[in-house]
């Protein structure tokens, strides 16, 4: 079971926006190699951050209303929020040491 949950349109404003605190959220689709690659990754930040840090996963294809809002063009995206507020954006597949420095800056 995937330790990062999953989101869709409907549910970003209430789990994303309204949120207290951190949240990532990790634009990716199931054909996508580079989203498949990291995907353990978001459920290591999930687990290795699990106070306090909340990680989403939206599947592109079906949610196009917060693509479109968040300008994803490219795949893996990933989104961090503080207390609602879009904090950092990281494209393409990055390492763990990148995604810990990224959720580290904003502790």
């Amino acid at each position: 079971m995937s330790a990062a949950a999953e989101l869709n349109d409907q549910q970003f404003e209430s789990a994303v926006l309204q949120a207290p605190g951190l949240v990532l959220v990790d634009f990716w689709a199931p054909w996508c190699g580079p989203c498949r690659l990291i995907a353990p990754l978001m459920d290591w930040a999930a687990q290795t951050y699990a106070d306090q840090l909340k990680v989403y996963k939206l599947e592109v294809d079906p949610n196009p209303e917060t693509v479109a809002r968040y300008q994803v063009q490219g795949i893996p995206t990933l989104l961090l929020f503080q207390n609602g507020e879009l904090v950092e954006r990281v494209e393409g597949a990055v390492g763990r040491d990148r995604i810990q420095t990224l959720i580290n800056a904003h502790l």
